[in-house]
């Protein structure tokens, strides 16, 4: 058993070694084994919104994009300071970074769903239901895309009550003049 876990521990090493030197391969000097997300920022951002703090996380993610690393950390970036924006009430900045993020990636499904949620909260209903079903098309079946659109069914039909209370009794108790 002991001499497993040794075996287990060494070749872990070994993994998180050779990962560490990818940069080395690809020819880049001064390459250095690091452990942890690439990009701290970005994952502090996206932690930071994750757990409600949507001021840092815009903060960190602002910082995360600046040091990004090739267009899925961008993009990555983009998407969450949409939607750190969105959370923040702030719907101009938030609609510039869907923007920019379509513009780069219009297949990014993310996107569509992040811009629609500005539209819906801007009374652009229009807009966002273009938006929805382009999501749509690209990832049928996304929860978060599923919530968007309830969010948009709520605010173009919303429910209204089909039961009558009868407080007529009540008004008997409070005015006996009546």
């Amino acid at each position: 058993m002991a001499s497993r876990l040794f075996i287990f521990l060494l070749a872990s090493l070994a993994a998180s070694a050779g990962w560490g030197q990818e940069a080395t391969r690809l020819g880049e000097e001064g390459s250095s084994t690091i452990i942890g997300p690439r990009n701290l920022a970005l994952h502090l951002g996206a932690q930071a919104l994750m757990a409600g703090d949507s001021e840092e996380g815009v903060r960190q993610t602002l910082r995360g994009l600046q040091q990004a690393h090739g267009r899925r950390e961008e993009e990555a970036a983009l998407s969450n300071l949409c939607a750190g924006y969105i959370k923040l009430g702030n719907y101009t900045d938030a609609l510039k970074y869907c923007d920019i993020l379509l513009t780069r990636n219009d297949k990014n499904w993310r996107g569509y769903n992040n811009r629609a949620v500005v539209y819906i909260m801007t009374k652009q209903y229009e807009k966002a239901v273009a938006d929805l079903e382009q999501g749509e098309a690209l990832n049928p079946g996304a929860r978060t895309l599923k919530v968007a659109r309830a969010m948009y069914m709520d605010a173009v039909y919303p429910v209204r009550p089909e039961i009558e209370i009868d407080d007529r009794e009540k008004q008997d108790e409070e005015d006996p003049e009546s």
